[in-house]
């Protein structure tokens, strides 16, 4: 079984087509996609993919192969950066991922924990999703990351904050005269909230309205805030989200704190265990200044 194997199955089952996967993806024919699958499948003993007119789907060993593969390819990017950072053992850096936003609050105070050893190392920095920090911490893309603690990855998470949900809303909504909002006022609204790359806001906020006797279903998944902000504005909804928010509305929409005992998401530092970076190693031995820091 060779790494291409597992790439081309990755593709397929993540296009659902054979020829898209094929042609769009991995610029190859779909005649030779088909060959590797079989290929693959004949090494596995078992039938990986099922094909029809409408395209390919997993099949249930199928669906277990796929999350291992996604796994197998991580540990070699990660192993291809693990030595090219060991070729360059002169050449000190430090790579700080923020989840989107959080940056205004954190960055700030990360960089003066570093501050008397910025001018021996190179800091590079780097905002994205949470989920999407994750996974570059476990490929040695960054050492560090602000982020939500992302179940289904080996990391060590130290928990620096506990953000608050807040509701957004349109300007000119109804609940804007309330100086706070009951969980109760969501019943009836178009209601937004975290899905898909957000999938710790969801579990969150499903708990929360479970809690408070709720039966709401979203009406639409997001999975950023600029696509949660925009939605509340064009479909007049309201929607649950964290609190920096607030740094980041634009002037059709507004929010205000939930009433009663809120709902949070931790802030977390992670780091891969099998990262051995003196740099990290300092930061982390300052996370009580840090946290002093923010305060």
């Amino acid at each position: 079984m060779e790494l291409r194997h597992l790439r081309y199955f990755i593709a397929a089952a993540e296009a659902g087509s054979l020829t898209e996967a094929a042609e769009r993806r991995l610029y190859t024919s779909q005649p030779s996609l088909s060959r590797q699958i079989r290929d693959l499948e004949s090494q596995v003993g078992v039938e990986l993919l099922s094909r029809s007119v409408r395209g390919v789907e997993l099949t249930a060993a199928g669906n277990a192969f796929l999350d291992h593969a996604r796994m197998a390819l991580m540990q070699v990017d990660a192993a291809v950066e693990a030595a090219r950072r060991a070729a360059q053992p002169a050449r000190k850096a430090f790579a700080i991922g923020f989840q989107t936003g959080h940056e205004m609050n954190w960055l700030a105070p990360a960089m003066r924990v570093l501050h008397d050893e910025l001018k021996d190392i190179q800091v590079t920095v780097s905002s994205d999703y949470s989920p999407d920090l994750a996974e570059a911490l476990v490929r040695g893309g960054l050492d560090l990351a602000f982020l939500r603690v992302e179940p289904g990855y080996e990391l060590e998470y130290h928990v620096v904050d506990r953000e608050p949900l807040i509701v957004l809303m349109p300007s000119d909504h109804r609940l804007t005269a309330r100086a706070a909002v009951r969980p109760q006022d969501f019943v009836d609204e178009t209601f937004i909230g975290g899905a898909n790359k957000a999938a710790v806001l969801g579990a969150v906020t499903e708990d929360y309205l479970r809690r408070s006797g709720l039966d709401i279903k979203l009406d639409h998944g997001v999975d950023n805030m600029a696509m949660a902000m925009s939605l509340v504005a064009s479909t007049l909804g309201v929607a649950l989200m964290h609190a920096y928010a607030k740094n980041l509305l634009p002037p059709s929409v507004v929010s205000r704190p939930l009433e009663g005992e809120t709902p949070t998401i931790d802030i977390a530092v992670g780091y891969s265990k099998s990262n051995t970076s003196p740099i990290l190693t300092l930061f982390l031995s300052r996370l009580d200044e840090l946290v002093g820091l923010q305060q």
